[in-house]
């Protein structure tokens, strides 16, 4: 017989007055302005959470302009593919939906990264297809897990022998956040340098160990072709991951405040009150914080997940 602990069930917390949306739109603004304080270059991209582009989270409402200008791009999962189930298509009307807000975003000069999950070949190549019409950069996953190199296409979509320096010079881009196919650093930098995308999402920790130096994340620079890609860092800021350097084990028992429920679909994820100063610390703001480590490790940008936590607590 399995028992489980949870965290603490303290949602009922009164939240009159919080205006969850501006709450991760000042959030990610923070981490922008704290980013490009260290390195003016610094790519930031929200993923999801499309409708903080603007005031009133309708399409045709007033641009939220400086959240627009903190931020480089856009990422978003499921445009076309996987929005119900994977390798198949998203319904029509939240396709045009989304790209209602995306396009708008994209017209103030932000780059968009789709990331459909398809596996079959006409699926692939139709995300690839439908992303390309639209101005997007797009990755067609074929697991969900983003835990491995596609075999296909082959040459990628939109292969290129660029010295990529900026995102905006982006036409491909590779999500591998969940390197445990690979038995080692070394193979995982071995495949990657043997690819030819122009940008590479990943994660700071390999396997959740020990965290990429700065000499690695150089080493995965290079194109198999001989130009240059960018690499961004993936980091979680609406979500605690239990499986995070920063996790306290005695949250378990005694968590903080701030700190909700597991989420159910990602087991070891939890909600979070990510206004809160204290989970803010976590993220940014000194030395130890989550983004000193990836500025710190050479990075070129940060990939920010759970934009949507908002929904949650409205």
């Amino acid at each position: 017989m399995l028992s489980f602990v949870s965290c603490n069930t303290n949602d009922d917390n009164d939240y009159s007055g919080i205006d969850f949306r501006q709450e991760m739109r000042k959030f990610v603004t923070s981490i922008s302005n704290y980013a490009k304080g260290y390195n003016k270059d610094f790519v930031v991209v929200p993923q999801n959470g499309i409708e903080l582009v603007t005031l009133n989270g309708a399409p045709d409402g007033n641009l939220s302009t400086e959240y627009l200008t903190a931020i480089d791009g856009h990422g978003q999962e499921d445009l076309f593919y996987g929005y119900d189930n994977d390798d198949k298509p998203t319904p029509a009307g939240e396709t045009e939906y989304l790209k209602a807000f995306l396009d708008r975003s994209k017209k103030t000069g932000n780059t968009i990264l789709v990331t459909d999950y398809c596996s079959t070949h006409t699926n692939m190549d139709d995300s690839y297809l439908k992303n390309n019409m639209s101005g997007y950069v797009s990755f067609a996953a074929d697991h969900r897990e983003l835990d491995n190199i596609p075999g296909y296409p082959d040459p990628v979509n939109n292969e290129n022998s660029r010295d990529i320096s900026q995102l905006n010079e982006v036409s491909n881009f590779l999500y591998l956040i969940n390197p445990g196919g690979f038995a080692s650093k070394e193979d995982l930098i071995a495949a990657i340098t043997s690819s030819n995308y122009d940008l590479l999402i990943m994660d700071l920790f390999f396997n959740g160990g020990t965290e990429f130096t700065s000499g690695e994340i150089e080493r995965l620079r290079p194109k198999a072709n001989g130009g240059r890609r960018l690499v961004i860092c993936y980091m979680s800021i609406g979500e605690a991951e239990d499986y995070r350097y920063y996790w306290d084990d005695d949250w378990v028992k005694d968590p903080p405040s701030w700190l909700k429920k597991e989420n159910p679909d990602w087991e070891g994820n939890y909600k979070v009150e990510y206004w809160n100063k204290e989970w803010q610390s976590i993220i940014y703001g000194d030395d130890n914080s989550y983004l000193s480590k990836i500025l710190n490790a050479g990075f070129d940008g940060v990939y920010l997940d759970i934009i949507d936590a908002y929904e949650y607590f409205e």
